[in-house]
């Protein structure tokens, strides 16, 4: 058996995934989130053209602090 921790997502995050994979086949919404965090970690290092802008990076602050995780 592997080795597994706890990863904590907005709850409402978590159901617009449940809600994503319904008749997908993935069987649940952690299934479906490590097989996406798999993919993206099989794609190596993340380059210098991934990273956000620091104009994105405020954006995305913006909408954090409006829905109160900020």
């Amino acid at each position: 058996m592997q080795d597994k921790v706890t990863i904590k997502i907005p709850r409402k995050l978590y159901e617009t995934l449940q809600e994503m994979i319904e008749g997908t086949g993935f069987s649940s919404t952690t299934e479906f989130i490590v097989f996406v965090l798999r993919t993206l970690a099989s794609t190596g290092k993340i380059k210098e053209d991934d990273k956000l802008t620091e104009q994105e990076v405020q954006v995305i602050k913006e909408r954090l602090k409006r829905l109160g995780y900020l």
